[in-house]
């Protein structure tokens, strides 16, 4: 996805001024936003050109030729979500905005059929123990087990690859050699794969500091336990357009209370409700961190990502929430090992 700050306009602003950023870059368009950074418009070469025709000059306001219903994609989106969009209008790129009508930048649709290899890491934690999945992590590591036909973990190091996404970073431990003999290198699966060996159990923060080469550029962290259909581009360029320096994903999460629920005041009864719903947001397990957080990290020593993001929000650090509307599973219980077989071959 293309970087749009070179290319924004307000609907103030002049054909003259609209017509340099179409003519220098290579998009050719320019994006009208309001003082929120919510998209208001487009604008390219055809929309002036009409203008000019019913007589505006350059230093006209754009306000009246801006096309203010362009197609656009959710931040949310799959790739295969904006392919669709994409190839029944025949575009060859979209705005990508997010849930509250945010521009976040462009998607340009050849990019999605040929991804371009991106530099950026992918830390993958797969050393768990996968204990509530006995017997069958018994001999083959939690990442490992089949669904779909394929280990866990080919799936997630696939999806990353359709992104561009190919220098991947696992971090090893219980039954390490099964991962190891199964990717090898990774060139089987088109990405480049290193190996971190913990001796001891790191946490999925505490794992970061045996990284051979420090990242020198943001970085995916994800749990080797997942199955999701969620677009890392998209994550990537959100964590870059606010600044962050760690992005997590977030998970709706609710539950029912199988009972009247009574609220009261000093014993005095104010209301009550009937099995209300309590909804939360829970950490997903995938993250995007910048390199500067690893001074954050103590050396040799257990550390989880909740403690690591509980410390930067104590330190005032700019650390924010990617909601995931898109297919996601935690694959932590038989039961849900058994769910993940049943829906895999329709999200996948």
């Amino acid at each position: 996805m293309k970087n749009i700050q070179n290319i924004k306009l307000n609907k103030n602003s002049t054909i003259k001024e609209a017509l340099k950023i179409i003519d220098s870059g290579a998009m050719q368009i320019a994006l009208v936003v309001d003082e929120d950074n919510k998209l208001i418009g487009t604008l390219t070469d055809g929309d002036i050109r009409r203008g000019l025709l019913k007589g505006l000059d350059l230093n006209s306001s754009i306000e009246t030729i801006i096309f203010r219903t362009p197609t656009i994609a959710k931040v949310s989106d799959t790739k295969e979500e904006i392919l669709k969009i994409a190839l029944a209008k025949k575009l060859h790129q979209i705005p990508i905005v997010d849930d509250s009508g945010k521009i976040v930048g462009i998607q340009e649709i050849e990019e999605l059929i040929k991804p371009k290899e991106k530099a950026n890491k992918v830390v993958l934690m797969v050393g768990g123990l996968g204990t509530r999945l006995r017997p069958l992590t018994e001999n083959t590591p939690k990442p490992m087990l089949k669904v779909g036909n394929k280990p866990i973990l080919q799936t997630i190091v696939e999806k990353f690859a359709e992104y561009g996404y190919t220098n991947i970073v696992m971090c090893v431990n219980y039954k390490s050699h099964v991962i190891q003999d199964y990717f090898g290198n990774g060139s089987a699966f088109g990405v480049n794969i290193e190996y971190v060996l913990e001796e001891q159990r790191m946490g999925t923060a505490g794992a970061l500091g045996l990284l051979k080469k420090k990242p020198t550029e943001p970085f995916f962290v994800m749990n080797g336990d997942l199955l999701t259909n969620v677009n890392f581009e998209h994550l990537h360029n959100y964590h870059i357009v606010n600044n962050s320096v760690g992005t997590m994903c977030v998970r709706e999460y609710d539950f029912q209370v199988p009972y009247g629920v009574v609220n009261i005041e000093n014993s005095r009864i104010l209301s009550i409700e009937e099995k209300p719903v309590h909804k939360f947001f829970v950490s997903a397990g995938i993250y995007m961190l910048s390199p500067d957080i690893l001074e954050h990290i103590p050396q040799n020593e257990f550390y989880d990502m909740p403690t690591l993001f509980e410390k930067l929000i104590c330190e005032k650090k700019n650390i924010i929430s990617f909601p995931l509307r898109e297919y996601w599973l935690d694959i932590g219980r038989i039961e849900e090992y058994e769910k993940a077989n049943e829906e895999y071959d329709g999200v996948f």
